[in-house]
């Protein structure tokens, strides 16, 4: 390409086109059996207490975030699908270039996920975009569900994907981490979750893995407390809170340090590999997730190749 650069700002559905997620999202959105009545009375405080969470979160981070911005617009969407309402949120500026919110309603399971038959289910992602090249961006998940044969799952996902590395911050939120494991007594599971979050489950493919530093934790194993979905959640949404609270902390810090070419460059190709694992790696969005759902979501506000 004669050392050409080009630069896919999103709407990326224009650019890759991908036609073959369309019809998924053709249902209209309309008014869905929560199965909330469904659980029982312990389950039910616990979906509650999940609910609220997810709205406390919005209204943290997002505030956080306008505070950073100076305010900012929001734009949202709502699309469906046979096995999923989705509620994304999305809002932009000048120190975070862009915050990303999913907040999807498990509304039966989908073949080939879990056996079952799915009562309830949450799923929330904050995904950031830092406009300064030496904050990576940050991708944080939680969720619960329960079946109707009884099984109830809990899992997460907090990481961060480097551009340039300052190992000073890096290490910080690797410490907010430790120290909350260390808090429960449960650093034994530690070593598991830290490879989780670098190599993925056995459906992950590795050759297109994303890049974190491995300083938080992927919860997409075993659970923290077996047997103690209570426990297991609550651990998994404090330190949800912890680790995105301290890295919000890392954006205001940097966000008017100087930087330079080179630090553009690394921001860039973490950015493409973000996208590449999202499209052939990450088993939810290149299987699950509708292309036009996560794209608007989670991907940075430009890419580059």
């Amino acid at each position: 390409m004669g050392g050409m650069v080009r630069i896919f700002k999103l709407n990326l559905i224009a650019v890759f086109a991908l036609g073959i997620f369309v019809g998924s999202l053709s249902l209209p959105v309309m008014a869905q059996d929560t199965g909330l009545h469904r659980l029982t009375p312990d389950q039910k405080v616990l979906a509650n207490r999940m609910l609220t969470f997810m709205d406390d979160m919005d209204e943290k981070y997002f505030g956080r975030t306008e505070a950073l911005n100076g305010g900012g617009d929001t734009e949202v969407q709502t699309p469906t699908t046979e096995y999923t309402n989705y509620d994304l949120r999305v809002t932009r500026g000048p120190v975070v270039e862009k915050l990303g919110r999913m907040k999807s309603e498990g509304l039966k399971n989908i073949p080939g996920r879990f056996d079952g038959v799915l009562t309830w289910g949450y799923f929330y992602a904050l995904d950031f975009h830092p406009k300064t090249p030496l904050v990576g961006m940050l991708h944080a998940t939680i969720v619960m569900q329960f079946y109707e044969s009884g099984m109830e799952l809990t899992g997460g996902f907090l990481g961060v994907m480097p551009g340039t590395r300052i190992d000073e911050d890096i290490d910080g939120l690797k410490q907010i981490m430790d120290a909350h494991f260390a808090a429960q007594g449960k650093e034994d599971r530690l070593p598991l979750y830290r490879r989780l979050l670098c190599k993925g489950t056995e459906d992950t493919n590795e050759a297109f893995r994303r890049q974190p530093a491995c300083v938080g934790a992927s919860f997409y194993g075993p659970p923290v407390f077996p047997g103690d979905t209570a426990k297991s959640y609550d651990f998994i949404a404090r330190a949800f809170d912890k680790f995105v609270g301290a890295y919000v902390d890392t954006i205001e810090k940097r966000a008017n340090d100087p930087f330079t070419d080179e630090d553009i460059a690394e921001q860039d190709a973490m950015r493409k590999r973000w996208l590449i694992d999202q499209l052939f790696s990450d088993p939810f969005a290149s299987k699950i997730v509708p292309f036009e759902v996560w794209s608007f979501q989670n991907m940075p506000p430009s890419i580059k190749f």
